[in-house]
């Protein structure tokens, strides 16, 4: 089975495979965010469009080859975030890596996002375990993983510190596919 390309999540929000014609959109919602993104993402600066739509073709080409799977986040026309599948914990696994537009933070979208996709992960062959590693640092992100039942398997050094808010120490949050329930997942749909 292939990933969606598309997952409705509820309320006009849409985790959708993000295109070379969405780079405008991804550059105003960077744009708009960076001192928000910047403590935790040293790669979060600024670009111009046509930088990113060079980047979201990359993605697709590999999505195309069975690599990342990059979603946007959109209420409507406007991006709301970004979310991807990344194949580097294994064979068997996924980590799920995101960020919310500065504008859309604190009304659930991260957990609908990522329960959307733990359970998407769930439905590809040989996916086992999904994960998502965070510096210990940053405790919202943490919220997200915590409230949809991951279960905290540890801390490792993942290299120097390279953004100012950041430890420089993961902590692993895991998902077993046996122990995925994704109806519970969320107790409520996310608030635009």
């Amino acid at each position: 089975m292939a990933a969606p390309e598309r997952i409705d999540l509820g309320g006009g929000l849409v985790l959708r495979r993000w295109r070379p014609a969405d780079a405008e959109a991804m550059s105003l919602a960077i744009d708009e965010s960076l001192e928000h993104l910047r403590p935790f993402m040293p790669r979060a600066t600024p670009a111009g469009v046509e930088e990113r739509r060079s980047i979201l073709a990359s993605w697709e080409q590999e999505w195309d080859a069975g690599g990342a799977l990059i979603y946007g986040l959109f209420l409507g026309p406007v991006a709301a975030g970004s979310f991807g599948l990344h194949r580097r914990i294994g064979p068997d696994g996924l980590e799920i890596g995101y960020w919310v537009h500065v504008a859309h933070t604190r009304r659930g979208y991260a957990s609908a996002a990522s329960a959307a996709l733990t359970t998407a992960a769930f439905t590809l062959p040989g996916i086992e375990v999904v994960e998502i590693h965070l510096d210990r640092a940053n405790l919202a992100s943490e919220g997200v993983p915590r409230k949809l039942g991951f279960t905290l398997i540890g801390e490792s050094p993942k290299r120097p510190p390279a953004a100012p808010a950041e430890s420089g120490i993961w902590r692993i949050w895991r998902m077993p596919r046996d122990r995925w329930r994704p109806s519970g997942a969320s107790s409520s749909p996310p608030q635009p």
